[in-house]
């Protein structure tokens, strides 16, 4: 199972925004990398280099491959809609990203972790496959015999309020996609349009 696990600062600094969340690394360096820093003097990026940046930082974002966000963008473009917001709604309902967006897990690594050790139920059945798709009308919720786990009970008690997509119940320790999200119920700073652009060329 591939997946990026290099320096996570340092990718955040390359597209200018801490896009693995709040970072004090990143706030003391918050210039691109590399050996000379600041003063190094950047050319003025091509058309096609700020696409392939907004699709590099998608991928970065969301912990996907070439190749899976590739797939993920020929099944939004043959779907009716607009192939962008498409393309985000198929990525924000992966597995692991949904409980991240739960509040389940505190990053979406760790979300990553937690489908793949088996501690994830959708629809009542375990599930390990962090890219599984979730579908509106599905629950998805912590396996009973991990309701325990300290990581999983400290990142539900700091959460924030969640989505309008979702639901959650605290008792049953169980959420549900309501809908596929609409484009400003998704917060990451990603321009889809320009991801669109660089795949049809």
């Amino acid at each position: 199972m591939a997946r990026y696990i290099g320096p996570k600062t340092k990718i955040s600094r390359k597209f200018g925004e801490p896009i693995y969340g709040p970072d004090k690394s990143f706030e003391k360096k918050n210039y691109p990398p590399g050996q000379h820093g600041l003063n190094k003097k950047r050319k003025k990026p091509t058309e096609y280099g700020i696409q392939l940046a907004e699709k590099q930082k998608a991928k970065y974002t969301y912990g996907i491959l070439e190749r899976q966000f590739r797939n993920t963008f020929e099944k939004a473009s043959r779907k009716q809609g607009v192939t962008g917001e498409v393309l985000l709604q198929f990525i924000e309902t992966r597995l692991d990203n949904v409980v991240y967006r739960l509040g389940i897990a505190p990053t979406r690594a760790a979300a990553r972790q937690l489908v793949s050790h088996c501690h994830i139920v959708v629809n009542g059945e375990v599930v390990n496959v962090p890219s599984f798709h979730v579908k509106p009308g599905f629950s998805v919720g912590v396996r009973e015999r991990s309701k325990s786990l300290e990581v999983i009970n400290n990142t539900l008690a700091s959460r924030h309020s969640l989505l309008p997509w979702l639901e959650w119940d605290e008792e049953k320790m169980t959420g549900k996609v309501l809908n596929y999200p609409q484009r400003d119920e998704i917060p990451e700073n990603i321009n889809e349009q320009i991801i669109v652009e660089l795949y049809s060329k």
